[in-house]
């Protein structure tokens, strides 16, 4: 009997150690997948309230023309402005969203696949999941740094420059050439985003170890079990 308690306290032992189910991870996956949506949002928030005048529709007789600063030749040229300005934007405004949905989904799809004990799923998932967040990091630092560079880089133009003085000769000094709130909030989120993915890559190659040691003690466990079997058999019969 102390022979069969002993190969049973060795199985718990093994099946606890080789459970370690990626909660943990799917909880980093889970906030990193939630924080990609709010650098979506951000940026196109960004780009709606810094596109000034060109996101207005304006209509005869309407109640956004009695609250338009501007009028006559003054008012078109604005409005042009604002267009320029709108169309050197889009290019961030467009790789952001396809940044941030392509990480987004691909997060999601691993919080869903990966909704098992770690010794259950495929070594090749959980590789795929380490490689993921690990490049997910590196790629979004870097995309937080050319995303502010770019913007920076639209806002030293004499397109931004003319437009910040029309609209603060006006009054409305918010419409400048500084980095918008909404700006820094992606890049707020992007950098978050990028620890979350740390964290994740670390969790992940964590439970890869701990599946594989779990992997050779149990192999090993199985390959000796015949000759406890054989030990027990034959201590019973010379009792």
């Amino acid at each position: 009997m102390g022979t069969g308690r002993g190969t049973t306290g060795l199985t718990e032992k093994l099946d606890n150690n080789g459970r370690d189910h990626p909660l943990t991870t799917g909880i980093v996956l889970m906030c990193a997948f939630l924080c990609n949506l709010l650098v979506l949002f951000c940026a196109v928030a960004a780009y709606v309230t810094l596109s000034g005048m060109s996101a207005m529709n304006f209509g005869g007789g309407s109640f956004v023309d009695a609250i338009i600063p501007f009028e006559g030749s003054e008012l078109q040229k604005v409005r042009d402005l604002d267009m320029q300005y709108t169309q050197m934007r889009a290019p961030g405004l467009y790789g952001s969203l396809a940044f941030s949905i392509t990480f987004g989904v691909i997060s999601l799809f691993f919080v869903m696949s990966g909704n098992k004990p770690a010794h259950v799923l495929p070594r090749k998932l959980l590789i795929g999941q380490f490689a993921f967040q690990l490049i997910g990091a590196v790629a979004y630092v870097t995309a937080v740094g050319l995303y502010l560079h770019f913007v920076i880089k639209v806002n030293s133009t004499d397109v931004c420059l003319m437009r910040e003085r029309l609209y603060a000769r006006n009054g409305q000094t918010w419409m400048n050439c500084n980095v918008s709130g909404a700006d820094g909030a992606v890049a707020l989120f992007g950098i978050i985003v990028t620890i979350l993915y740390g964290v994740g890559a670390f969790f992940t190659a964590r439970t890869i170890r701990n599946v594989h040691q779990y992997s050779k003690e149990r192999a090993h466990y199985e390959a000796e079990r015949p000759k406890r079997q054989d030990t027990h058999l034959q201590s019973g019969i010379y009792i």
